[in-house]
């Protein structure tokens, strides 16, 4: 039986437990922490604290930048944010972008929040955005994420030795992609370009 829903995850992309949607005020606090947890950072990226001014700034600019969406994560019966999820890099050409999540709490992780979030910003992706590709980077010590974004249809592309110095040690980074679904299909039955003669020019005598 499915949890009841909440009155912002009703209106939020969901499915039977996780929504993905706004930031609301209260999730501030949360955020603030999330963002300065070292051992998180050290599953991530490099470990850089951030101020409370500069994050009111970052905060105020988080709807304004036309090239990223972000997302609160939420159990569907429970509003409290949970983690934040993001779309960034997005490229209108290339119909592209970069997803970065975090799930805040220990407590709250492997418990499959992350992979049912990312399996809901992939369809965002394909269906609002109309992207083709959506890649990430993890290192290659978080096995547990590898794990998840496998499970919500990522593929690995690549490993970039010592890319990243985390906490007095060099690891690897993997590169993830998933691309829109049904797109390698396309391209295998597109019929085949045909190659065009160079351009004769006359030359004078």
């Amino acid at each position: 039986m499915n949890a009841p829903l909440s009155p912002l995850s009703a209106v939020s992309l969901h499915d039977a437990q996780i929504a993905i949607g706004p930031f609301m005020p209260e999730d501030a606090a949360s955020l603030f922490l999330w963002l300065n947890d070292v051992d998180a950072a050290n599953l991530d990226l490099a470990f850089r604290p951030i101020d409370w001014t500069a994050f009111q700034t970052w905060l105020a600019e988080v709807g304004r930048n036309s090239s990223r969406v972000m997302f609160a994560i939420r159990k569907v019966s429970h509003p409290p944010i949970l983690g934040y999820l993001a779309l960034t890099n997005i490229h209108a050409v290339h119909r592209s972008a970069e997803l970065g999540i975090r799930i805040g709490a220990d407590a709250d992780r492997g418990k499959g929040y992350g992979q049912a979030a990312v399996a809901l910003a992939l369809k965002y992706a394909w269906q609002h955005l109309n992207l083709h590709r959506v890649q990430l980077t993890v290192f290659a010590h978080n096995t547990r994420a590898i794990g998840s974004y496998r499970a919500a249809g990522f593929e690995e592309e690549g490993r970039l030795t010592h890319a990243a110095f985390i906490d007095g040690n060099w690891v690897d980074v993997v590169i993830m992609a998933a691309l829109r679904p049904g797109a390698l299909e396309t391209i295998a039955h597109a019929p085949a370009v045909k190659e065009h003669s160079p351009l004769a020019f006359a030359g004078r005598a």
